[in-house]
C-alpha cells in the first residue's frame, strides 16, 4: 500500500478491537465520539497532505529501506535536509489544523530506536537492530500510525523504579519466555495513543543495574491482549457533546487527545522485542528521543502560532482596531516569537550530523534550546492574542443564547436579537463571524486545544528542568573557560 488516505486510516482504525474507556465506561464506537473525532481529523490530516501533489516533497520521502515512497512520518532521517524537511512539515499541519496531529511522537520515536538498537547490537551482538528494520518496513508498507511511548507514572520521583513501593509504576518485565516477554505497567500523557494502530515503548530514565526489569522498549498493536487506555478530560471538551454548540467549540474540526495506556500483562514476541535489561543504552535512547521531540516543538508549535496570530489580527480587525499601534505592535512581537522558535528547529536540523548506523541525529544543544524557548513563547504569544482580542473571549453567552427565539424585550427582541445587537463589531463582519473568532482564541489559549499548545508546550518532550539540565550537560562549559583562558594569558 505505501501512502492510505485519510478515508482508508479512518477505516483501519475501526478494524481494531482497541479498548477505549471514558468517563467510567468502556466506548464501543470511539471513532465517531464527538469527544475523538476531531483529534482523529488531525491524524488524517497527515494522510489527505501525503495525496496532494502540492506537497509531496514535503508530506513523502524515498523510504531508504525499501526504496518505496512513503509517508515521512515513517521515514528515518538520512540527511540534514531530511531533518528540515521534518520541521517544515510539522509546521504545515500545525498551520492547517490548529492543534497537535499526533504522528510526530511515533516519528521521533523511530528514530532514536533505529540508532540506538544498532550500538546495542554493536556491544552485545544482540539482533535488535534488524527487529526494528523489519517491525519499520511494516509500519511503510502499511502507512501505520505508531505512538512513541516513553512517560511512565514514575510515582515517588525520589526513587528509582526498582525502589517503587509498587513495581508497576514503571513499565517492566514481568516474565520472560522463550518466545518472548510479558509486560507490565501503564506510560501516561499518551498523544493520539488511541488513534494509533501500533505503539513502541522506551524506558523514561537512564538506569542502573538494579532497574534490568524496567529497561525494555518494545512493539505492541493498539489491540494487544491485555493492552487498554483511558481517555483524558480536557477543559471545555464536553461542549463537543453539546446539540448546537458549533460556534462554541472554536476549532470544531479538529483537537488533541491524551491518555493513559495500561499494559496489564501484555504479551510481547521476540522480533518486537527492541531492548531487553541493557539499563546501560537506556539513557542514550531517553536522550535521543526528547532531542528529537525537542526539535519537532521548532514546527508543530510555530504552525499552530500562525494561526493563532492570524486569529488575533482577525480580532483586532473586528473589533475595529487593527490601525493602533499598540495593536500593530503585540502582533509584530506574536510574529517574532514564533519565528524565533521555527529558527531554532531549523538551527538544529541544520547542524544535524550521522550517528553509527549513518541516520542523522539533530544537535542536541540546539534542540534543547529549542524547547527550552518553547516552554516560555508561546504563552507570551497567548497572553498577547488574550490582550488583543478582549475580555469577550471569555465572556460571551453560548451560540444557543445567539440562536435563542424566546421573546424578552417590550418591543418584541429575542434573546438573539439582544445577543446580535449588542456584541456587533466594526460592520465589517457579521457577530457570528466575531464570535467565532473570540471562541476560536478561547479553544486555543484556555479550552482543550490549549493541550496541544499552551500546556503541552510546557511539558510535551520534558519539562522546562529536563531542557536544563541537558543544556548544561551540552554546553561545553569547561572549553568555554579554556577559550577565555587563551585569550586572556592565562596559562
Amino acid at each position: 500500500m505505501a501512502l492510505m488516505t485519510a478515508a482508508q486510516y479512518i477505516e483501519s482504525l475501526r478494524k481494531l478491537n482497541t479498548k477505549v474507556y471514558m468517563f467510567g465506561e468502556r466506548i464501543e464506537n470511539w471513532v465517531d465520539h464527538p469527544m475523538i473525532r476531531p483529534s482523529i481529523n488531525c491524524v488524517a490530516m497527515t494522510y489527505a497532505l501525503a495525496q496532494d501533489p502540492q506537497y509531496a516533497e514535503l508530506m513523502t520521502v524515498k523510504s531508504h529501506l525499501t526504496g518505496k515512497t512513503i509517508n515521512r512520518f515513517a521515514n528515518i532521517h538520512q540527511s540534514a535536509e531530511d531533518l528540515k524537511n521534518k520541521v517544515k512539515m510539522q509546521r504545515l499541519l500545525g498551520q492547517k489544523t490548529a492543534s497537535c496531529f499526533q504522528r510526530c511522537v511515533g516519528m521521533d520515536a523511530f528514530n532514536a530506536v533505529y540508532s540506538t538498537t544498532f550500538e546495542i547490537d554493536e556491544k552485545y551482538g544482540t539482533k535488535y537492530h534488524e527487529n526494528f528494520k523489519q517491525f519499520l518496513e511494516m509500519v511503510q508498507e502499511e502507512d501505520l500510525t505508531v505512538d512513541g511511548a516513553m512517560t511512565d507514572p514514575k510515582g515517588d520521583r525520589s526513587k528509582a523504579p526498582h525502589g517503587q513501593e509498587d513495581p508497576d509504576l514503571f513499565v517492566r518485565i514481568k516474565e520472560r519466555r522463550a518466545d518472548g516477554i510479558v509486560v507490565r505497567g501503564a506510560k501516561c500523557h499518551q498523544t493520539g495513543s488511541v488513534n494509533s494502530h501500533w505503539h513502541i515503548v522506551m524506558p523514561t530514565m537512564a538506569m542502573g543495574p538494579d532497574d534490568k526489569d524496567y529497561a525494555v522498549s518494545f512493539a505492541c498493536p493498539s489491540d494487544a491482549d491485555g493492552l487498554f487506555m483511558i481517555y483524558g478530560r480536557q477543559s471545555c471538551d464536553t461542549r463537543k457533546l453539546e446539540d448546537g454548540a458549533d460556534i462554541d467549540l472554536g476549532n470544531r474540526k479538529f483537537g488533541g487527545q491524551e491518555a493513559l495506556v495500561v499494559f496489564d500483562d501484555v504479551f510481547i514476541p521476540n522480533e518486537y522485542i527492541f531492548m531487553e535489561g541493557e539499563y546501560d543504552f537506556a539513557g542514550m535512547l531517553v536522550e535521543r528521543f526528547a532531542g528529537f521531540h525537542r526539535q519537532s516543538y521548532g514546527g508543530c508549535k510555530v504552525g499552530v502560532g500562525d494561526v493563532v496570530i492570524g486569529a488575533a489580527a482577525l480580532a483586532a480587525e473586528y473589533n475595529g482596531v487593527e490601525k493602533a499601534s499598540a495593536v500593530k505592535d503585540k502582533l509584530i512581537e506574536m510574529t517574532h516569537l514564533n519565528e524565533t522558535l521555527y529558527s531554532c528547529g531549523m538551527a538544529c536540523s541544520c547542524e544535524g550530523k550521522p550517528t553509527k548506523c549513518g541516520s542523522y541525529m539533530i544537535d542536541l544543544l540546539l534542540a534543547n534550546v529549542c524547547k527550552q524557548n518553547v516552554t516560555r513563547f508561546p504563552y507570551e504569544i497567548v497572553r498577547l492574542a488574550e490582550d488583543v482580542a478582549g475580555g469577550l473571549m471569555v465572556t460571551m453567552p453560548s451560540q444557543k443564547d445567539f440562536d435563542a427565539e424566546t421573546v424578552v424585550g417590550k418591543n418584541g427582541e429575542t434573546i438573539g436579537d439582544f445577543c446580535n445587537k449588542f456584541f456587533v463589531g466594526n460592520g465589517s463582519c457579521s457577530t457570528e463571524d466575531r464570535m467565532r473568532v473570540m471562541r476560536f482564541l478561547e479553544n486555543i489559549c484556555l479550552g482543550s486545544a490549549a493541550v496541544g499548545y499552551r500546556t503541552e508546550s510546557m511539558h510535551g518532550a520534558g519539562s522546562p528542568q529536563a531542557q536544563r539540565v541537558m543544556i548544561a550537560r551540552q554546553g561545553d562549559l569547561q572549553g568555554k573557560k579554556e577559550l577565555a583562558k587563551r585569550i586572556s594569558g592565562i596559562k
